[in-house]
């Protein structure tokens, strides 16, 4: 449940900032005649992106045996890709969010209706087909009913950041809150690629190398609440592979380098640079 809350409360955030900045445009140039044309964008999404959920859940059910753990494996390494881009993408893009939206609502009123309905549109499909595939993956870890539970709490909550951001005189830090939700999401992207490797060790597809490498389950099992709770935020095992542990430590490494440079860079002073 908590990881479903996190997700959809960082994903219906971000949803909700574009559609509060859309919004806001239109307000200040008094065009509020079309602003039911953005809420009918957002409603076509919202329904759009359930259908694809839909989908993603119907096509995992159809799958038994080896093709189950494949297609689970897939979604958790395709879902952990995705996560990650997000996290990079808000990382660079924060600072000039609000301007960047702004500048977009500005060109989709030339085209009236049409282009403020597309905005609104792929704004929000776009958070919520990445938010349906992050929910089939932490759904392998939990029961669908706390998942959903989970979902529905977190765009509540979404919701009402947004409101709190823009329609009232209280500030709430959106870069920390970014800040502090991407550390969790690397968490939750690194569980998510071990185990999708695990799904792979057991189709044959990936070595195990060492199963296990050491197995605590009388400590903690896999199945007690704790260890399903951390099972769905970061793919815990009591027993893992060695595979799993090296793809672990990998993404943790690679988006830790990464991240570190990109910092280095954003410091580094300019060679010849006068005061």
């Amino acid at each position: 449940m908590l990881a479903g809350f996190l997700l959809s409360l960082r994903e219906g955030l971000e949803a909700a900032l574009v559609i509060g900045m859309v919004l806001g445009v239109l307000n200040k140039l008094k065009r509020t005649d079309l602003m039911n044309t953005v809420w009918s964008g957002l409603a076509v999404a919202v329904v759009s992106s359930a259908a694809v959920a839909v989908v993603l859940i119907l096509l995992g059910t159809e799958f038994e045996g080896l093709g189950e753990m494949i297609f689970e494996g897939s979604t958790m390494l395709l879902a952990a890709g995705v996560l990650t881009w997000m996290i990079f993408w808000m990382q660079r893009s924060s600072r000039n969010l609000k301007s960047e939206i702004e500048a977009k609502t500005h060109q989709a009123l030339r085209g009236q209706g049409q282009g403020l309905f597309a905005l609104a549109f792929l704004a929000v499909f776009r958070e919520g087909v990445e938010l349906a595939l992050f929910l089939l993956a932490v759904e392998k870890a939990s029961s669908p009913f706390q998942t959903l539970l989970g979902a529905l709490s977190g765009l509540a909550g979404a919701a009402l950041l947004g409101w709190i951001v823009f329609s009232s005189t209280r500030k709430l830090s959106v870069r920390g809150f970014f800040k502090v939700t991407n550390i969790l999401l690397i968490m939750f992207a690194a569980g998510m690629v071990a185990v999708g490797v695990h799904e792979f060790n057991e189709a044959g597809l990936i070595p195990a190398l060492i199963d296990p490498v050491w197995n605590i389950s009388a400590i903690l099992s896999d199945n007690s609440q704790l260890g399903l709770l951390l099972k769905a935020l970061f793919g815990y095992s009591s027993s893992p592979t060695l595979s799993e542990l090296l793809a672990y430590l990998a993404y943790l490494s690679g988006v830790g380098i990464y991240i570190f440079a990109r910092r280095q860079k954003s410091v580094t002073p300019v060679v010849g640079a006068t005061d």
